[in-house]
């Protein structure tokens, strides 16, 4: 089922953003965590060119099974600073800088191998003490520290949205997120800051009526995950 899933998922992705009126790039993240490396080969094999892994040791385990890399690969879980080093070797995009320590630590690494680690920085808009982001108040800080380092480079903002019993209720949460978004935009060279990533199976539909161009999506694709 896997392939018309993906494509009943790029349908709905299509119909959100034409409700209002957008026709520019939506890239969809198959979110591949706890499920088996055979359904993310399926996946592949059916057009997904980006995954996302939430845990570090985890991805590397997967990436062993895709020997020529043709994937992209996107960290969107928590990343702890002990952790840095793993992952600037393997993931083309980290989602969830959520501090200036974890930025300065993706950065001595990322300097090690030679490398600009392209990143987004999480923000914890809707102040839930049961995810991590930075506050609003932190953002325009840790904006302009990223600005000073040599071996990142901020292309955007990561959100996560709550899971309310009504899905409407995540529209001003998307909605602010975007405002920092399009401030981002205006501090960094032009071109850099490209990225919204906001959205995942239960809210991506709204998360790209407001916005958003990466969203995150499991469940939808893959089915339930097996814990």
């Amino acid at each position: 089922m896997i392939k018309e899933n993906i494509e009943a998922v790029q349908k709905r992705i299509d119909d959100a953003a034409a409700r209002v009126g957008r026709t520019d790039k939506i890239t969809l993240v198959a979110v591949t965590k706890n499920h088996p490396v055979e359904y993310m080969k399926e996946a592949a094999a059916d057009g997904i060119t980006d995954v996302g892994e939430n845990r570090v040791q985890e991805a590397l385990e997967k990436r062993k099974a895709f020997p020529d890399n043709h994937l992209t690969w996107h960290l969107i879980g928590h990343l702890q600073t002990n952790k840095a080093k793993h992952a600037v070797e393997h993931f083309d995009l980290i989602h969830s800088i959520d501090s200036v320590h974890l930025l300065q630590a993706v950065d001595k690494e990322a300097g090690k191998i030679g490398k600009v680690q392209d990143i987004l920085l999480q923000v914890n808009v809707a102040r839930e003490e049961s995810k991590f982001g930075m506050a609003v108040e932190d953002f325009p800080a840790v904006c302009q520290q990223a600005k000073d380092l040599e071996h990142v480079r901020v292309v955007g903002l990561m959100c996560i949205a709550p899971d309310y019993d009504n899905v409407e209720d995540v529209r001003p949460v998307f909605r602010i997120a975007h405002a920092l978004y399009e401030h981002m935009q205006s501090k960094f060279p032009s071109g850099q800051v490209r990225y919204l990533s906001m959205g995942m199976t239960h809210d991506f539909e709204i998360a790209i009526e407001e916005g958003a161009n990466v969203v995150r999506v499991g469940t939808a694709i893959f089915g339930p995950r097996n814990y």
